[in-house]
């Protein structure tokens, strides 16, 4: 199992300076994007004197999630947006820094064994039965997600006990997170840079290219979009890229040290910040990118697309889990927010971005009939579409990139993943970005 040194780690600001940047129009009418409807009324009993700490990525520690939660929960937010392995490392070195770790599926394999989150009861899920079937049962339209490489959400979902650190191979009323955002991530670019449409994971090591491209600098993620990349140019095949083996993972890197020194590569980057801007300022023109990342360039009014590969995605799943030391009041108070979480408001403020709701057919109620068509159905916008500041994302007759929600999911050929042999991969992977 992979080690995680310890550091200071410091204070972030709350959401992507991209996505803060913009404000809500008040005068607009009740249900728009801009001036969402109201959302769902939560009884909550809680002292007001609660405050509850939050840990997590850029991604859904936003501002404006939080001060909704805080309206209709009655009780207090502490958020802290952080890089992915600084959360990793806060989770699993200093339980004592928070109450509500905001985390991904494949953190969990390093995560868990730290025994500094407890197993969530199901039962305490008020729509835990509208969760999607990949992370509740493990298939997706009657295909197992066996059949996609990594580590699927469904093979991390559940505990053995009410005090277990160990995963269960099949449902139990003991979850490790409740899920709530997830995504099918492939390459984003600039199509007015490129000049062609891009349909290839292979393009990122494009010489045509040289210098402009940029990959995940998250050691489980990046080295599966470099394998996506190899086996897409017939440089190499894997038995798993999930789980490689140490021959697979020296090979891998040896090929990215190539490509590294010929100046294939602009960047790497960690955060969501560091994408948007290399992408928005055409000093990268593809690269490994995260929907919302997409779409915040694509509300600078840059032309950005998120492409469509014919190799297929690699797909990602995030929840929240509880602290160990989370107990009375401020246990139920966490209960409330998972509640209130999976209840609809969030899943349309992070759909009006790209994800997916873990409880779609809840976030649908707080959708227009063309937001859904176009975000989940794949079908072309009857109106404009815009995110959850008000900017403008999508032109009337757009059709989303990659099409519905069943196409994207339906063509998942790999999640992220925790290695079995992790401490070697990331030892490797440094070895790589430093060299």
């Amino acid at each position: 199992m992979g080690k995680f040194s310890r550091r200071q780690v410091m204070r972030t600001g709350l959401a992507a300076g991209a996505f803060l940047t913009a404000t809500r129009c008040a005068s607009a009418p009740k249900g728009t994007p801009n001036n969402p409807a109201p959302g769902p009324e939560v009884n909550a009993n809680q002292s007001k004197d609660v405050t509850l700490r939050l840990i997590g990525t850029g991604v859904s520690q936003i501002n404006d999630i939080r001060d909704k939660a805080q309206e209709d929960l009655g009780f207090k937010f502490d958020m802290r947006a952080l890089s992915t392995e600084e959360n990793n490392q806060i989770a699993i070195t200093q339980p004592g820094q928070y109450d509500i770790f905001d985390g991904e599926y494949f953190s969990l394999p390093l995560v868990i064994p730290s025994g500094n989150l407890q197993p969530i009861d199901i039962n305490r899920i008020t729509n835990y039965d509208k969760i999607v079937s990949y992370f509740r049962t493990g298939e997706f339209k009657g295909m197992p997600v066996e059949k996609s490489q990594g580590t699927s959400p469904y093979k991390v979902q559940y505990l053995t006990g009410p005090d277990s650190k160990e995963f269960s191979a099949t449902p139990t009323e003991y979850a490790t997170l409740i899920p709530f955002q997830y995504n099918a991530d492939t390459l984003g670019y600039r199509p007015d840079l490129v000049g062609r449409e891009i349909k290839s994971w292979g393009e990122l090591f494009n010489e045509g290219f040289k210098g402009k491209t940029a990959i995940l600098d998250i050691p489980q993620i990046g080295i599966m979009d470099a394998a996506m990349v190899a086996e897409a140019l017939g440089l190499m095949t894997f038995a798993d890229k999930g789980n490689m083996t140490k021959a697979e993972i020296d090979q891998i890197i040896d090929i990215l040290k190539e490509q590294k020194s010929k100046g294939q590569f602009r960047a790497f980057w960690k955060t969501f910040d560091e994408s948007v801007n290399l992408m928005s300022s055409g000093e990268v023109v593809l690269q490994s990118m995260w929907s919302p990342a997409v779409t915040a360039v694509q509300a600078k009014g840059i032309e950005c697309i998120y492409a469509p590969l014919k190799e297929g995605y690699r797909g990602w799943g995030g929840g929240l889990g509880l602290s160990k030391n989370l107990e009375g009041i401020k246990l139920d108070a966490a209960y409330d927010y998972m509640n209130w979480m999976l209840d609809g408001w969030v899943g349309a403020f992070l759909g009006r971005q790209g994800y997916y709701s873990a409880a779609p057919e809840t976030a649908k109620k707080f959708m227009s009939e063309a937001e859904w068509a176009f975000w989940y159905e794949g079908k072309p916008a009857t109106e404009d579409m815009v995110d959850p500041f008000g900017k403008t994302l999508a032109k009337a007759g757009a059709v989303r990139d990659g099409g519905s929600f069943e196409e994207r999911f339906g063509n998942i050929v790999c999640w992220n993943s925790t290695m079995e042999e992790n401490t070697y991969l990331v030892q490797k992977w440094n070895e790589f970005i430093a060299s």
